[in-house]
């Protein structure tokens, strides 16, 4: 069973969602579900319009659609209308969550250590063998999930969610409301070293993390503590699965970042953008805000420019690289001017 079932009905789900509901509002509905694979007793949702085919025939007792398709769906059984139907899912997944799932938890684990010092709130939850370390803050109803480490100075904001086996650095801050999700590290040190003739002499990472509101990080993603200054993920950023954050990036709000991305040290990337899976950023450069970078390209200039940006060249000698790098720059003009040769020389 792919998704916990409840007893609902439309016309409860319209009521704490909104929307214009169009059908009988006493239809139960125990299960939300694609629209190719839902069963009579389920609701579905049709964002995209390459899916248009599969709404006759889906046996999805509801569907939630945009308006322009109010009329196609209301034809074969009930619907939800919204101008946006995806977000209305992503709201509806929230409120069945919130039925389905066990409460949150209260009280400190008997294994958990918790510091002298420690300042913990109201509601909290710590978990089995979590420690919590000297001049901590953690907020109202944040979960610190099973051996969780939150060293000395770090703030945990009110309803923060931490899954087990979490590390939250020394002076590291994190806002409220947000989800890391496990194995994520914060604070660890940035990867800094200055090269001399006997090896690598490390650099002293003196910054910390910054994290602001309703931000999500993904299974073990890690970002690094700044050099001077601190690392900054503003408010609403979500990061996927297994990305690295370098030291001192500055990533501006309701960013986007998809699995297995790297982002340089020192990078700043503006708000609203989107990074896709194994795109890499590399260091000191800047992104505007609303840049789109696709998938598995290399970012290796500042993109002062918001739109969708793409592009990858395979590994050479560097020389040679760079030699095809400028040509390939100019083969769009070079194409033009062989095009206007050949209509001179055209009869």
């Amino acid at each position: 069973m792919a998704v916990a079932q409840l007893s609902v009905t439309l016309g409860d789900i319209v009521a704490a969602l909104g929307g214009e509901l169009r059908g009988d509002p006493h239809t139960l509905i125990r299960t939300i579900a694609p629209l190719d694979r839902a069963a009579p007793d389920a609701i579905a949702f049709l964002a995209q319009a390459r899916l248009r085919s599969q709404l006759a025939a889906t046996a999805a007792a509801c569907v939630i659609v945009a308006p322009a398709l109010a009329d196609e769906a209301q034809a074969r059984g009930a619907a939800i209308v919204t101008a946006d139907p995806y977000r209305y899912f992503a709201r509806l997944t929230q409120w069945w969550a919130a039925r389905t799932r066990p409460a949150a938890r209260v009280g400190v684990h008997p294994s958990a250590v918790v510091e002298e010092g420690a300042l913990i709130g109201q509601s909290v939850y710590v978990g089995p063998g979590a420690v919590i370390e000297s001049g901590t803050v953690i907020g109202d109803g944040a979960q610190i999930g099973a051996h969780s480490l939150i060293e000395r100075g770090a703030h945990i904001g009110a309803g923060t969610r931490l899954a087990a086996r979490v590390t939250v650095g020394f002076d590291c801050r994190i806002g409220a409301r947000c989800i890391l999700h496990s194995g994520v590290v914060l604070g660890a040190d940035g990867f800094g070293f200055a090269p001399h003739a006997e090896g690598l002499e490390k650099i002293e990472q003196l910054g910390a993390v910054r994290i602001g509101d309703d931000v999500e990080l993904g299974a073990n993603t890690c970002v690094d503590r700044g050099a001077l200054g601190d690392t900054v993920i503003e408010d609403g950023v979500k990061i996927d699965n297994l990305v690295q954050i370098g030291h001192n990036v500055h990533i501006g709000a309701h960013t986007a970042i998809a699995g297995c991305a790297g982002i340089a040290g020192s990078a700043r990337i503006g708000r609203r953008c989107m990074i896709a899976g194994a795109a890499c950023i590399l260091g000191h450069l800047e992104l505007a805000d609303g840049v789109h970078v696709s998938v598995a390209s290399v970012v290796t200039r500042s993109i002062l420019k918001p739109g969708l940006y793409s592009g990858s060249f395979p590994i050479d000698e560097n020389a040679s690289w760079e030699k095809n790098a400028a040509t390939l720059r100019q083969l769009h003009a070079l194409r033009e001017r062989l095009r206007a040769l050949e209509r001179l020389q055209s009869p």
